[in-house]
């Protein structure tokens, strides 16, 4: 898959999968990765990027006796972000499938 589609689009996944629930770092790169070829630390500069941006808040959880594990959480701001880029996407995705079928419909 072009690299360029991916940048694209990731931000929006993490997005995502913090909209549902609250997660840590490994389990949001492990999640997108099974369905989106990256690599391992792509997700992380992008919830830093997010933090800074004011998107997600962190805390500290400590499950079943392990070590304390870093959970990002959507603020308010980043459920707005979400639903915003959502849109933006889901119209762009439309917008570039109407392109295509035109495409195919010229072919015939």
């Amino acid at each position: 898959m072009n690299i360029q589609y991916k940048k694209g689009v990731l931000e929006l996944c993490v997005l995502a999968m913090l909209y549902r629930e609250d997660c840590y770092g490994y389990v949001i790169s492990e999640s997108i990765s099974r369905k989106i070829d990256i690599s391992d630390g792509t997700v992380y500069p992008i919830l830093r990027k997010l933090k800074s941006d004011g998107l997600v808040t962190t805390y500290l959880s400590e499950e079943s006796g392990g070590p304390p594990r870093k959970y990002y959480k959507l603020t308010e701001l980043g459920r707005q972000a979400y639903f915003k880029e959502k849109g933006e996407w889901l119209g762009f995705i439309r917008t570039v499938e109407k392109m295509l079928e035109d495409n195919n419909n010229e072919e015939s």
